[in-house]
């Protein structure tokens, strides 16, 4: 019973009262968050901080108590350590440079990880001042998403750019998904070795695929990836959220072979129940915009949760991120619901 409950659920646990987090639990819904993020200067100097990764990562944990914390970085580090340049224009997002071609793929080499010894400082920082029960979090984004702002040089979403790249370009694409399995195994590896005790795999834009380019470019090496992380790390937890999968969720979980699957807003509970795994761990799926309509629409919604995932292994969380307009007292409504108090 010493080990956290968060992990607990992982191992495949059925809880009466589920561990929870939110993703981006640390972020602009918090008013100390963007005091923080004011003193840092530029996002990416906020990841790059240690100091300061640590104290927005801290926040949420503070204030709500949650389960788990996650490390204060972002899916884009991976890039920016891989060469290209990375930067955050407020109000239109990522934006990367050069966008790759088939000649810039064929020179990229693999990852310096000293780029981000930021980072796994980070961690260490983190791990030492967070409650012994509180479990940490590392995190990447899964190649495919990666890889989508690599190409496009930004955020998309129909990713017309990556899509038409890699029916043309099919061998140059392959390479740079190989650079980035084997990038993002190195980074994660070496989250784990500073003290992140589990792991999520953030494939974001995967809902948009055909069944065949699902399997060649998010399944296959995210499957790639678990297998080497096990191989150095087996007491490492993984989490997959191929967000929104939707009919592909089963081919995923059953080749990705993660210990947790985190689902998306959209997705059809019962339907993934029936089809996964029974003794595989779940993760998910409130709308965001239910925590910021607040009252009796959150706790229903809530309820419904709780309802659609009981007698599973099961993480409370939301189908995505939290959102910078979330009321703080909703956040505290939904905490006090799931946990009954």
């Amino acid at each position: 019973m010493d080990r956290k409950k968060f992990l607990r659920a992982l191992d495949g646990e059925i809880l009466a009262v589920p561990p929870m987090w939110l993703m981006r639990q640390a972020g602009r819904y918090l008013p100390e968050y963007r005091q923080t993020r004011a003193i840092a200067g530029s996002f990416l100097d906020l990841c790059f901080n240690p100091k300061l990764a640590t104290e927005v990562t801290l926040q949420p944990i503070r204030r709500f108590g949650f389960d788990a914390a996650i490390l204060f970085s972002d899916i884009l580090v991976v890039p920016h350590a891989l060469g290209q340049a990375v930067s955050f224009e407020e109000g239109h997002g990522p934006r990367l440079s050069p966008r790759l071609d088939e000649d810039l793929i064929h020179k990229l080499d693999h990852i310096d990880l000293r780029r981000l010894d930021p980072v796994f400082e980070a961690i260490e920082l983190i791990k030492t001042a967070l409650p012994a029960e509180t479990a940490l979090i590392g995190f990447c984004g899964a190649p495919w998403t990666v890889a989508s702002y690599m190409i496009a040089g930004q955020g998309s979403r129909d990713l017309e750019a990556v899509r038409i790249f890699a029916y043309a370009h099919r061998e140059a694409f392959a390479r740079l998904i190989d650079i980035l399995v084997e990038s993002s195994v190195s980074y994660l590896l070496a989250q784990a070795k500073a003290g992140v005790e589990a792991v999520q795999i953030f494939d974001s834009w995967c809902s948009v695929l055909p069944t065949r380019e699902f399997e060649a470019w998010c399944v296959a090496p995210v499957a790639r990836m678990v297998e080497k992380i096990r191989n150095a790390a087996p007491d490492l937890k993984i989490i997959g959220f191929p967000r929104e999968a939707g009919g592909n969720l089963e081919l995923f979980a059953s080749q990705a072979k993660v210990d947790c699957v985190s689902l998306g807003t959209a997705e059809n509970v019962a339907l993934a129940r029936k089809r996964l795994p029974p003794a595989m761990a779940l993760q998910g799926n409130l709308d965001p915009l239910a925590l910021i309509a607040g009252g009796k629409a959150l706790d229903a919604s809530v309820d419904k949760v709780l309802a659609d995932f009981e007698g599973a292994p099961f993480v409370f969380n939301l189908g995505h991120g939290i959102l910078p307009q979330t009321p703080i007292e909703h956040v505290e409504r939904l905490v006090a619901r799931v946990r009954r108090t």
